[in-house]
């Protein structure tokens, strides 16, 4: 008897030091954070109200979660805001979602090249975000230029910042190959490989509205094709009905949320 009682105070104890760790890890949403999502994040202006409550706590938790760093830059409120909301987008359709793949985002001026260099006077600057490898393991780099017109260009189907993140959960099988299989599940994989195809063959002859970057490999495919579906959702689902469908399963975002 006395072993069930030892037995269940650690059970309790467990539970009090997880709910304590937990309380302390996210910090609470400043209210003066609102009005900036409200103008800048249409995805969340376009949540209920309780559904806005649910992205704020999101976003506490991913900036309590990974570390965002500047190099030659200074990182402000609406950057912290933008790429929170940008990480948080594209999983938030998983409730208990965490990016256990990811540590840190490094954010530099503008854009840079393959060896993270970013100089003005660099031509062969080119790239906006990018997930790392190698020593650069969990972590994302993205450019702060990128960040900001991901969000202030309405109507331009591209985001950056969200591209880089479903590059992320593209990689949970530890492959970047377009396929997300972790989410879909394998009797999805055919259909939507048949889709993806078709349509980057459409891309590739210049006969589709999905940015031509898409065309280039079923991994850049599935992160063009995701940010459309969450830069332009209505009219990602007026022009591509097959793919809108397979994305809101994949990402478990119904049409109304």
């Amino acid at each position: 008897m006395i072993y069930i009682f030892i037995f269940i105070l650690l059970v309790a104890f467990v539970i009090y030091a997880f709910t304590k760790v937990k309380t302390k890890k996210a910090a609470i949403f400043p209210n003066h954070w609102h009005p900036s999502l409200l103008k800048h994040v249409l995805f969340y202006k376009n949540l209920s109200e309780s559904k806005q409550a649910d992205f704020k706590k999101r976003i506490m938790l991913f900036l309590s979660e990974i570390h965002i760093e500047g190099v030659k830059t200074e990182i402000d409120e609406l950057d912290k805001i933008l790429i929170a909301s940008s990480g948080v987008i594209p999983v938030f359709g998983f409730p208990n979602w965490s990016y256990n793949n990811l540590s840190g985002i490094i954010v530099y001026p503008d854009a840079f090249d393959e060896d993270l260099q970013f100089a003005a006077a660099n031509k062969n600057r080119k790239i906006w975000g990018m997930v790392g490898t190698g020593r650069f393991e969990n972590q994302m780099i993205l450019s702060r230029k990128a960040i900001r017109q991901a969000f202030s260009n309405k109507t331009d189907k591209q985001n950056t910042p969200i591209h880089e993140f479903v590059h992320l959960l593209d990689k949970m099988d530890n492959n970047i190959d377009g396929i997300p299989d972790y989410f879909v599940g394998k009797a999805f994989i055919e259909p939507w490989l048949e889709l993806m195809h078709k349509e980057m063959e459409a891309i590739n002859k210049d006969d589709s509205d999905i940015r031509t970057y898409g065309g280039t490999s079923q991994a850049e495919f599935f992160a063009v094709a995701s940010e459309y579906f969450f830069e332009r959702p209505k009219l990602f689902e007026q022009k591509h009905p097959e793919l809108y469908k397979m994305l809101s399963l994949c990402f478990q975002q119904p049409k109304t949320i």
